[in-house]
Protein backbone atom coordinates (compact mmCIF):
# COMPACT_ATOMS: atom_id res chain seq x y z
CA UNK A 1 0.00 0.00 0.00
CA UNK A 2 1.28 3.44 -0.87
CA UNK A 3 2.34 6.04 1.62
CA UNK A 4 0.32 8.90 1.56
CA UNK A 5 2.74 11.33 3.43
CA UNK A 6 5.67 10.68 0.34
CA UNK A 7 6.05 13.64 -1.63
CA UNK A 8 5.83 13.63 -5.17
CA UNK A 9 8.55 13.80 -6.30
CA UNK A 10 9.75 10.69 -4.61
CA UNK A 11 6.82 8.77 -5.23
CA UNK A 12 7.64 9.10 -8.71
CA UNK A 13 11.23 7.96 -8.57
CA UNK A 14 10.38 5.35 -6.37
CA UNK A 15 7.18 3.66 -8.63
CA UNK A 16 9.77 3.79 -11.05
CA UNK A 17 12.27 2.27 -9.50
CA UNK A 18 9.62 -0.32 -8.96
CA UNK A 19 8.43 -0.98 -12.81
CA UNK A 20 11.80 -2.14 -13.22
CA UNK A 21 11.54 -4.92 -11.03
CA UNK A 22 10.48 -8.43 -12.33
CA UNK A 23 7.68 -8.16 -9.74
CA UNK A 24 5.93 -5.09 -11.81
CA UNK A 25 6.10 -7.52 -14.87
CA UNK A 26 4.80 -10.68 -14.79
CA UNK A 27 3.89 -11.24 -18.20
CA UNK A 28 7.75 -10.84 -19.20
CA UNK A 29 8.80 -13.20 -16.76
CA UNK A 30 5.98 -15.67 -17.51
CA UNK A 31 7.33 -15.69 -21.43
CA UNK A 32 10.88 -16.10 -20.22
CA UNK A 33 10.21 -18.95 -17.81
CA UNK A 34 8.69 -20.39 -20.84
CA UNK A 35 11.46 -20.45 -22.54
CA UNK A 36 12.94 -22.53 -19.82
CA UNK A 37 15.35 -19.27 -19.00
CA UNK A 38 16.25 -16.53 -15.62
CA UNK A 39 15.46 -13.47 -16.06
CA UNK A 40 18.36 -11.01 -15.75
CA UNK A 41 17.28 -10.10 -12.76
CA UNK A 42 17.04 -13.44 -11.08
CA UNK A 43 20.57 -13.97 -12.13
CA UNK A 44 21.98 -11.16 -10.68
CA UNK A 45 21.13 -11.92 -7.37
CA UNK A 46 21.85 -15.33 -7.44
CA UNK A 47 25.65 -13.80 -8.61
CA UNK A 48 25.47 -11.10 -5.99
CA UNK A 49 26.70 -11.80 -2.47
CA UNK A 50 23.16 -10.94 -0.71
CA UNK A 51 22.82 -6.49 -0.48
CA UNK A 52 25.24 -5.87 -2.35
CA UNK A 53 23.99 -5.06 -5.82
CA UNK A 54 24.10 -1.28 -6.80
CA UNK A 55 22.59 -0.55 -10.34
CA UNK A 56 23.45 1.47 -12.43
CA UNK A 57 21.04 3.17 -15.27
CA UNK A 58 18.31 1.46 -14.03
CA UNK A 59 16.07 4.06 -15.38
CA UNK A 60 16.65 4.10 -18.68
CA UNK A 61 14.30 3.65 -21.58
CA UNK A 62 15.54 3.31 -25.44
CA UNK A 63 15.87 6.40 -27.38
CA UNK A 64 13.52 5.62 -29.69
CA UNK A 65 10.04 7.49 -29.02
CA UNK A 66 7.00 5.49 -28.23
CA UNK A 67 9.38 2.76 -26.76
CA UNK A 68 9.56 1.26 -23.55
CA UNK A 69 11.63 -1.41 -21.86
CA UNK A 70 12.79 -2.44 -18.06
CA UNK A 71 16.39 -0.80 -17.87
CA UNK A 72 16.02 -0.56 -21.60
CA UNK A 73 17.28 -4.60 -21.39
CA UNK A 74 20.84 -4.38 -19.73
CA UNK A 75 20.99 -4.95 -15.89
CA UNK A 76 24.14 -3.57 -14.71
CA UNK A 77 26.17 -2.26 -11.92
CA UNK A 78 28.27 -2.85 -9.18
CA UNK A 79 28.17 -5.96 -6.56
CA UNK A 80 30.23 -8.27 -4.21
CA UNK A 81 30.68 -11.90 -5.27
CA UNK A 82 32.70 -14.14 -2.91
CA UNK A 83 33.58 -10.91 -1.03
CA UNK A 84 35.75 -10.10 -4.52
CA UNK A 85 33.95 -6.26 -5.82
CA UNK A 86 33.06 -6.84 -9.34
CA UNK A 87 31.58 -5.34 -12.18
CA UNK A 88 28.16 -6.85 -13.43
CA UNK A 89 26.46 -6.15 -17.13
CA UNK A 90 23.04 -8.67 -17.46
CA UNK A 91 21.41 -8.34 -21.34
CA UNK A 92 17.37 -8.99 -20.60
CA UNK A 93 15.69 -11.18 -23.13
CA UNK A 94 12.56 -9.90 -21.77
CA UNK A 95 13.16 -6.57 -23.00
CA UNK A 96 13.11 -7.14 -27.10
CA UNK A 97 14.94 -10.22 -26.58
CA UNK A 98 17.74 -8.90 -25.19
CA UNK A 99 19.09 -6.69 -28.16
CA UNK A 100 21.40 -3.77 -27.63
CA UNK A 101 20.50 -0.28 -28.31
CA UNK A 102 22.17 2.89 -28.44
CA UNK A 103 21.30 3.71 -25.26
CA UNK A 104 22.33 0.41 -23.54
CA UNK A 105 25.13 0.67 -24.97
CA UNK A 106 26.14 3.99 -23.71
CA UNK A 107 25.29 2.46 -20.28
CA UNK A 108 26.91 -0.56 -21.33
CA UNK A 109 30.46 1.27 -22.14
CA UNK A 110 30.07 3.09 -18.78
CA UNK A 111 30.34 -0.02 -16.93
CA UNK A 112 33.53 -1.21 -18.78
CA UNK A 113 34.92 2.37 -18.41
CA UNK A 114 34.41 2.05 -14.58
CA UNK A 115 35.85 -1.34 -14.56
CA UNK A 116 38.68 -0.26 -16.34
CA UNK A 117 39.33 2.75 -14.03
CA UNK A 118 38.80 0.98 -10.97
CA UNK A 119 40.36 -2.24 -11.77
CA UNK A 120 36.92 -4.25 -11.29
CA UNK A 121 36.64 -7.94 -13.12
CA UNK A 122 33.93 -8.15 -15.35
CA UNK A 123 30.94 -10.59 -15.65
CA UNK A 124 28.91 -10.54 -18.76
CA UNK A 125 25.40 -12.48 -18.88
CA UNK A 126 24.94 -12.45 -22.85
CA UNK A 127 21.49 -13.60 -23.54
CA UNK A 128 20.46 -11.41 -26.53
CA UNK A 129 19.79 -11.70 -30.54
CA UNK A 130 22.54 -8.20 -31.34
CA UNK A 131 21.55 -5.03 -32.70
CA UNK A 132 17.65 -3.53 -32.17
CA UNK A 133 17.32 -2.33 -35.62
CA UNK A 134 14.60 0.22 -35.19
CA UNK A 135 16.97 1.31 -31.87
CA UNK A 136 20.34 1.59 -33.76
CA UNK A 137 20.45 4.41 -36.33
CA UNK A 138 22.75 4.03 -38.66
CA UNK A 139 25.15 6.49 -36.97
CA UNK A 140 25.25 4.84 -33.37
CA UNK A 141 25.83 1.44 -34.63
CA UNK A 142 29.55 2.14 -36.28
CA UNK A 143 30.49 4.69 -32.92
CA UNK A 144 29.73 2.92 -29.99
CA UNK A 145 33.04 2.51 -27.82
CA UNK A 146 31.60 -0.50 -26.04
CA UNK A 147 33.59 -2.88 -27.65
CA UNK A 148 36.71 -0.91 -27.84
CA UNK A 149 36.26 -0.41 -23.85
CA UNK A 150 35.73 -4.02 -23.59
CA UNK A 151 38.98 -4.96 -25.31
CA UNK A 152 41.11 -2.80 -23.45
CA UNK A 153 39.92 -4.74 -20.15
CA UNK A 154 42.29 -7.78 -21.38
CA UNK A 155 44.82 -8.50 -19.76
CA UNK A 156 43.72 -5.94 -17.15
CA UNK A 157 41.04 -7.12 -14.74
CA UNK A 158 39.60 -10.49 -15.14
CA UNK A 159 36.47 -11.21 -17.67
CA UNK A 160 34.06 -13.69 -17.51
CA UNK A 161 31.23 -14.39 -20.04
CA UNK A 162 28.11 -16.39 -19.12
CA UNK A 163 25.97 -17.23 -22.69
CA UNK A 164 22.80 -18.86 -20.52
CA UNK A 165 20.17 -18.97 -24.24
CA UNK A 166 21.32 -16.92 -27.32
CA UNK A 167 24.28 -14.84 -28.13
CA UNK A 168 24.54 -13.54 -31.32
CA UNK A 169 26.17 -10.69 -33.32
CA UNK A 170 27.51 -8.06 -30.94
CA UNK A 171 26.90 -10.39 -27.91
CA UNK A 172 28.55 -12.85 -29.23
CA UNK A 173 31.43 -10.49 -30.03
CA UNK A 174 31.60 -9.49 -26.27
CA UNK A 175 31.76 -13.32 -25.45
CA UNK A 176 35.04 -13.66 -27.74
CA UNK A 177 36.72 -11.11 -25.84
CA UNK A 178 35.94 -12.77 -22.95
CA UNK A 179 39.07 -13.79 -20.83
CA UNK A 180 36.62 -17.48 -20.11
CA UNK A 181 33.36 -17.83 -21.72
CA UNK A 182 30.89 -20.50 -19.75
CA UNK A 183 27.98 -21.26 -21.93
CA UNK A 184 25.32 -23.72 -21.18
CA UNK A 185 24.57 -26.92 -23.17
CA UNK A 186 21.52 -25.89 -24.81
CA UNK A 187 23.00 -22.57 -25.59
CA UNK A 188 23.53 -20.99 -29.17
CA UNK A 189 26.03 -18.33 -30.36
CA UNK A 190 27.00 -17.02 -33.59
CA UNK A 191 28.39 -13.96 -35.46
CA UNK A 192 24.86 -13.60 -37.00
CA UNK A 193 21.53 -14.52 -35.98
CA UNK A 194 18.90 -16.18 -38.54
CA UNK A 195 17.45 -12.91 -40.37
CA UNK A 196 20.96 -11.95 -41.40
CA UNK A 197 22.10 -15.79 -42.22
CA UNK A 198 18.84 -15.95 -44.49
CA UNK A 199 19.37 -12.23 -46.34
CA UNK A 200 23.07 -13.59 -46.63
CA UNK A 201 22.62 -17.29 -47.34
CA UNK A 202 19.49 -17.49 -48.53
CA UNK A 203 18.42 -20.07 -46.57
CA UNK A 204 16.67 -20.16 -43.19
CA UNK A 205 18.33 -21.59 -39.85
CA UNK A 206 17.42 -22.06 -36.30
CA UNK A 207 19.91 -20.32 -34.10
CA UNK A 208 20.68 -23.63 -32.79
CA UNK A 209 21.63 -24.95 -35.92
CA UNK A 210 23.93 -21.61 -37.11
CA UNK A 211 25.57 -22.05 -33.37
CA UNK A 212 25.12 -25.05 -30.97
CA UNK A 213 26.75 -25.15 -27.77
CA UNK A 214 28.72 -28.62 -28.63
CA UNK A 215 30.04 -26.78 -32.01
CA UNK A 216 31.37 -24.29 -30.02
CA UNK A 217 32.70 -26.43 -27.02
CA UNK A 218 34.70 -28.90 -29.94
CA UNK A 219 36.28 -25.22 -31.50
CA UNK A 220 37.54 -23.69 -28.73
CA UNK A 221 35.16 -21.11 -28.26
CA UNK A 222 33.31 -22.25 -25.09
CA UNK A 223 35.81 -22.97 -21.95
CA UNK A 224 33.37 -24.77 -19.95
CA UNK A 225 30.34 -26.13 -20.59
CA UNK A 226 27.63 -26.99 -17.54
CA UNK A 227 24.02 -28.25 -17.74
CA UNK A 228 22.09 -24.82 -16.49
CA UNK A 229 22.05 -20.96 -15.18
CA UNK A 230 22.87 -22.17 -11.94
CA UNK A 231 26.04 -23.85 -12.53
CA UNK A 232 27.02 -21.52 -14.73
CA UNK A 233 26.87 -19.37 -11.90
CA UNK A 234 28.54 -21.66 -10.00
CA UNK A 235 31.45 -21.92 -12.10
CA UNK A 236 31.76 -17.95 -12.73
CA UNK A 237 32.23 -17.58 -8.89
CA UNK A 238 34.52 -20.53 -8.87
CA UNK A 239 36.83 -18.88 -12.14
CA UNK A 240 37.15 -15.29 -9.72
CA UNK A 241 38.00 -17.34 -6.64
CA UNK A 242 41.34 -18.50 -8.21
CA UNK A 243 42.40 -14.42 -8.65
CA UNK A 244 42.25 -14.78 -4.54
CA UNK A 245 45.76 -15.73 -4.66
CA UNK A 246 46.25 -16.73 -1.45
CA UNK A 247 43.34 -19.06 0.51
CA UNK A 248 43.91 -22.12 3.66
CA UNK A 249 45.73 -24.79 2.25
CA UNK A 250 43.18 -27.74 1.35
CA UNK A 251 43.54 -31.40 2.31
CA UNK A 252 45.92 -33.22 0.46
CA UNK A 253 45.16 -36.16 -1.64
CA UNK A 254 47.00 -39.26 -1.33
CA UNK A 255 50.36 -38.23 -2.34
CA UNK A 256 51.64 -42.30 -2.78
CA UNK A 257 49.27 -42.79 -5.27
CA UNK A 258 51.34 -40.88 -7.69
CA UNK A 259 54.18 -43.36 -7.62
CA UNK A 260 51.88 -45.99 -9.76
CA UNK A 261 49.59 -43.46 -12.43
CA UNK A 262 52.33 -43.22 -14.86
CA UNK A 263 52.34 -47.42 -16.51
CA UNK A 264 55.87 -49.45 -16.23
CA UNK A 265 54.94 -49.75 -20.01
CA UNK A 266 56.24 -46.74 -21.56
CA UNK A 267 53.89 -47.79 -24.70
CA UNK A 268 50.15 -47.61 -22.31
CA UNK A 269 48.52 -44.23 -22.34
CA UNK A 270 47.16 -43.00 -18.66
CA UNK A 271 44.86 -39.93 -17.95
CA UNK A 272 47.20 -36.46 -17.11
CA UNK A 273 43.76 -35.39 -15.33
CA UNK A 274 44.59 -37.83 -12.24
CA UNK A 275 47.77 -36.43 -11.70
CA UNK A 276 46.43 -32.94 -11.48
CA UNK A 277 43.78 -33.94 -9.17
CA UNK A 278 46.78 -35.86 -6.75
CA UNK A 279 48.90 -32.52 -6.99
CA UNK A 280 46.42 -30.30 -6.08
CA UNK A 281 44.72 -29.78 -3.16
CA UNK A 282 41.14 -31.90 -3.30
CA UNK A 283 38.49 -30.50 -5.18
CA UNK A 284 40.34 -27.48 -6.09
CA UNK A 285 40.96 -27.98 -9.72
CA UNK A 286 38.56 -26.43 -12.56
CA UNK A 287 40.04 -27.40 -15.88
CA UNK A 288 38.97 -25.26 -19.04
CA UNK A 289 38.87 -26.02 -22.65
CA UNK A 290 38.40 -29.44 -21.99
CA UNK A 291 36.53 -30.30 -25.45
CA UNK A 292 39.23 -28.93 -27.32
CA UNK A 293 42.94 -29.57 -27.67
CA UNK A 294 42.59 -32.81 -26.36
CA UNK A 295 46.30 -33.71 -26.50
CA UNK A 296 46.69 -31.55 -23.69
CA UNK A 297 44.95 -30.29 -20.06
CA UNK A 298 44.79 -26.76 -19.17
CA UNK A 299 43.36 -25.85 -15.31
CA UNK A 300 43.17 -23.47 -12.31
CA UNK A 301 43.99 -25.02 -8.97
CA UNK A 302 45.76 -24.40 -5.76
CA UNK A 303 48.66 -26.02 -3.92
CA UNK A 304 48.63 -25.66 -0.24
CA UNK A 305 45.69 -22.81 -0.99
CA UNK A 306 47.91 -21.20 -3.49
CA UNK A 307 46.45 -19.99 -7.01
CA UNK A 308 48.12 -22.33 -9.37
CA UNK A 309 47.76 -22.80 -13.34
CA UNK A 310 48.77 -25.43 -14.94
CA UNK A 311 49.55 -27.07 -18.66
CA UNK A 312 50.15 -30.63 -18.82
CA UNK A 313 50.40 -33.16 -22.06
CA UNK A 314 48.02 -35.85 -22.27
CA UNK A 315 49.00 -38.92 -23.08
CA UNK A 316 45.14 -40.58 -23.49
CA UNK A 317 45.31 -38.55 -27.04
CA UNK A 318 48.01 -38.74 -29.59
CA UNK A 319 50.05 -40.06 -27.09
CA UNK A 320 50.37 -36.51 -25.75
CA UNK A 321 52.58 -35.48 -28.93
CA UNK A 322 51.48 -31.47 -29.58
CA UNK A 323 49.08 -30.58 -32.49
CA UNK A 324 47.77 -26.87 -33.42
CA UNK A 325 44.81 -27.26 -31.06
CA UNK A 326 46.71 -28.05 -27.98
CA UNK A 327 49.47 -25.79 -28.96
CA UNK A 328 46.93 -22.86 -29.43
CA UNK A 329 45.18 -23.50 -25.79
CA UNK A 330 48.10 -24.08 -23.98
CA UNK A 331 49.58 -20.54 -25.27
CA UNK A 332 46.55 -18.40 -24.88
CA UNK A 333 46.31 -20.29 -20.75
CA UNK A 334 49.97 -19.31 -19.99
CA UNK A 335 49.17 -15.78 -21.28
CA UNK A 336 46.15 -15.74 -18.59
CA UNK A 337 48.15 -16.77 -16.15
CA UNK A 338 50.87 -14.16 -17.05
CA UNK A 339 48.40 -11.43 -17.16
CA UNK A 340 47.77 -12.12 -13.41
CA UNK A 341 51.00 -13.25 -11.81
CA UNK A 342 49.34 -16.73 -11.08
CA UNK A 343 52.49 -19.41 -11.04
CA UNK A 344 52.30 -21.72 -13.80
CA UNK A 345 53.54 -25.95 -13.20
CA UNK A 346 54.01 -27.45 -16.02
CA UNK A 347 53.50 -31.21 -16.42
CA UNK A 348 55.47 -32.80 -19.64
CA UNK A 349 54.74 -36.61 -21.47
CA UNK A 350 55.40 -35.48 -24.81
CA UNK A 351 56.85 -37.28 -27.78
CA UNK A 352 57.36 -33.69 -29.66
CA UNK A 353 55.60 -32.26 -31.78
CA UNK A 354 52.67 -34.03 -33.85
CA UNK A 355 54.15 -34.51 -37.69
CA UNK A 356 52.55 -35.26 -41.21
CA UNK A 357 51.14 -33.37 -44.53
CA UNK A 358 47.64 -32.97 -42.65
CA UNK A 359 49.40 -31.43 -39.05
CA UNK A 360 51.45 -28.59 -41.50
CA UNK A 361 48.41 -28.06 -43.48
CA UNK A 362 47.37 -26.31 -39.73
CA UNK A 363 50.03 -23.74 -39.19
CA UNK A 364 51.79 -26.06 -36.54
CA UNK A 365 55.18 -24.06 -37.20
CA UNK A 366 53.39 -20.90 -36.28
CA UNK A 367 51.30 -22.20 -33.50
CA UNK A 368 53.59 -23.97 -31.45
CA UNK A 369 55.72 -20.99 -31.51
CA UNK A 370 53.04 -19.42 -29.84
CA UNK A 371 53.80 -21.61 -26.45
CA UNK A 372 57.02 -21.25 -26.71
CA UNK A 373 56.79 -17.42 -26.81
CA UNK A 374 54.23 -17.27 -24.45
CA UNK A 375 56.79 -18.54 -22.18
CA UNK A 376 59.83 -17.39 -22.78
CA UNK A 377 58.28 -13.72 -22.17
CA UNK A 378 56.39 -14.73 -19.17
CA UNK A 379 57.74 -13.58 -15.66
CA UNK A 380 55.82 -15.79 -13.17
CA UNK A 381 57.21 -18.49 -11.88
CA UNK A 382 57.51 -22.08 -13.97
CA UNK A 383 57.84 -25.17 -12.24
CA UNK A 384 58.54 -28.13 -14.54
CA UNK A 385 58.10 -31.88 -13.70
CA UNK A 386 58.88 -34.10 -16.58
CA UNK A 387 56.61 -37.38 -15.86
CA UNK A 388 57.44 -39.41 -18.66
CA UNK A 389 58.65 -38.59 -22.77
CA UNK A 390 60.81 -35.63 -22.96
CA UNK A 391 61.53 -35.46 -26.45
CA UNK A 392 62.68 -33.09 -29.13
CA UNK A 393 61.14 -29.55 -29.48
CA UNK A 394 57.96 -30.49 -28.12
CA UNK A 395 60.24 -30.97 -24.83
CA UNK A 396 62.17 -27.76 -25.37
CA UNK A 397 58.92 -25.55 -25.35
CA UNK A 398 57.33 -27.19 -21.99
CA UNK A 399 59.11 -25.76 -19.93
CA UNK A 400 62.93 -27.00 -20.52
CA UNK A 401 65.90 -25.38 -18.36
CA UNK A 402 66.69 -22.64 -21.69
CA UNK A 403 63.10 -21.55 -20.61
CA UNK A 404 64.49 -20.83 -16.80
CA UNK A 405 61.89 -22.74 -14.71
CA UNK A 406 62.12 -21.71 -11.62
CA UNK A 407 62.61 -26.28 -10.68
CA UNK A 408 63.05 -28.74 -13.18
CA UNK A 409 62.07 -32.09 -11.82
CA UNK A 410 61.62 -35.88 -12.91
CA UNK A 411 60.06 -39.17 -12.11
CA UNK A 412 62.12 -41.98 -12.07
CA UNK A 413 59.51 -42.54 -15.33
CA UNK A 414 61.44 -39.86 -17.42
CA UNK A 415 62.45 -40.90 -20.64
CA UNK A 416 64.93 -38.14 -22.41
CA UNK A 417 65.71 -37.67 -25.92
CA UNK A 418 66.12 -35.20 -29.15
CA UNK A 419 63.50 -37.01 -30.76
CA UNK A 420 61.45 -40.34 -30.07
CA UNK A 421 64.39 -42.94 -28.98
CA UNK A 422 62.77 -45.13 -31.54
CA UNK A 423 63.21 -42.47 -34.48
CA UNK A 424 66.78 -41.85 -33.38
CA UNK A 425 67.65 -45.48 -33.62
CA UNK A 426 67.15 -45.46 -37.61
CA UNK A 427 68.90 -42.23 -37.71
CA UNK A 428 72.11 -42.99 -35.96
CA UNK A 429 72.22 -46.99 -36.72
CA UNK A 430 70.92 -46.15 -40.53
CA UNK A 431 74.02 -48.38 -41.63
CA UNK A 432 73.85 -51.29 -39.36
CA UNK A 433 69.96 -51.47 -39.62
CA UNK A 434 70.35 -52.04 -43.40
CA UNK A 435 73.35 -54.07 -43.27
CA UNK A 436 71.19 -56.80 -41.57
CA UNK A 437 70.24 -60.05 -43.62
CA UNK A 438 66.62 -60.42 -42.86
CA UNK A 439 63.63 -58.60 -41.58
CA UNK A 440 63.65 -60.42 -38.53
CA UNK A 441 67.21 -59.70 -37.98
CA UNK A 442 67.04 -56.16 -38.51
CA UNK A 443 64.08 -56.17 -36.56
CA UNK A 444 66.22 -57.44 -33.47
CA UNK A 445 69.21 -55.15 -33.64
CA UNK A 446 66.42 -52.43 -33.76
CA UNK A 447 65.14 -53.37 -30.42
CA UNK A 448 68.36 -54.24 -29.02
CA UNK A 449 70.04 -50.64 -29.89
CA UNK A 450 66.92 -49.16 -28.69
CA UNK A 451 66.83 -50.62 -25.27
CA UNK A 452 70.57 -49.84 -24.81
CA UNK A 453 69.76 -45.88 -25.91
CA UNK A 454 66.84 -45.77 -23.35
CA UNK A 455 69.63 -47.26 -20.50
CA UNK A 456 71.39 -44.30 -21.45
CA UNK A 457 68.39 -41.29 -21.44
CA UNK A 458 67.50 -43.12 -18.28
CA UNK A 459 65.90 -40.33 -15.34
CA UNK A 460 68.93 -41.35 -13.59
CA UNK A 461 71.22 -40.96 -16.24
CA UNK A 462 69.84 -37.46 -17.31
CA UNK A 463 70.02 -36.52 -13.70
CA UNK A 464 73.57 -37.62 -13.49
CA UNK A 465 74.31 -35.26 -16.60
CA UNK A 466 72.14 -32.04 -14.85
CA UNK A 467 69.80 -31.91 -17.25
CA UNK A 468 66.92 -31.83 -14.38
CA UNK A 469 67.60 -30.65 -11.17
CA UNK A 470 66.75 -33.31 -9.23
CA UNK A 471 64.91 -36.89 -10.34
CA UNK A 472 62.12 -37.46 -7.54
CA UNK A 473 60.02 -39.81 -5.79
CA UNK A 474 56.65 -38.86 -6.93
CA UNK A 475 54.93 -38.94 -3.69
CA UNK A 476 57.02 -35.67 -3.79
CA UNK A 477 56.27 -33.71 -6.17
CA UNK A 478 53.53 -31.71 -3.77
CA UNK A 479 55.70 -31.23 -1.29
CA UNK A 480 58.78 -29.76 -3.52
CA UNK A 481 56.65 -27.47 -5.45
CA UNK A 482 55.13 -26.04 -1.92
CA UNK A 483 58.47 -25.52 -0.82
CA UNK A 484 59.50 -24.03 -4.00
CA UNK A 485 56.13 -21.98 -4.14
CA UNK A 486 57.18 -20.36 -0.72
CA UNK A 487 60.87 -19.31 -1.80
CA UNK A 488 59.56 -17.43 -4.45
CA UNK A 489 58.38 -13.27 -3.90
CA UNK A 490 55.12 -12.62 -4.15
CA UNK A 491 54.59 -10.15 -6.82
CA UNK A 492 53.91 -6.63 -6.09
CA UNK A 493 50.35 -4.92 -7.10
CA UNK A 494 49.80 -3.99 -10.40
CA UNK A 495 48.52 -0.46 -11.28
CA UNK A 496 49.02 -0.82 -14.64
CA UNK A 497 48.01 -4.17 -17.33
CA UNK A 498 50.86 -6.15 -17.87
CA UNK A 499 50.24 -7.77 -21.25
CA UNK A 500 46.98 -8.47 -23.03
CA UNK A 501 45.46 -11.91 -23.57
CA UNK A 502 44.69 -13.01 -26.98
CA UNK A 503 41.12 -13.57 -27.89
CA UNK A 504 41.50 -17.23 -28.33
Amino acid sequence: MKDAKLRPDLRLVLDARAERLDAARPNAVARQEKRGRWTARRAAEAIADEHSFVEYGGLVRPATEGMAGAADGLVMGTAKVGGRAVDMVLYDYTVYAGTQSAMNHAKISRMFSHAEKHRLPVICWLDGGGARPHDMHVTARPSTPTFVVFARLSGLVPTVGISPGRAFAGHANLAGLCDVLIATKDSAMGMAGPPLVEAALGKKYTPEEIGPASVHWASGVIDILVEDEAEAIAAAKRYLSYFDMERPAGEAPDQALLRDIVPENPRRAYNVRTVIQTICDRDSVMEVKAGYGKAASTAFGRIAGRTVGIIANQPMYLAGAMDTPACLKMARFIQICDAFDIPLVVLCDTPGLMVGPEVEKTGLMRHSARVLSALANATIPVLTVVLRKAYGLGYYIMGSRPLEPAILLAWPTAEFGGMGLEGAVNIIYAKELEAAATPEERAELHASLTAELKRANTAVESGAKFLYDDVIDPADTRDILIKTLETLPQPAPRTTRKRVIEPF
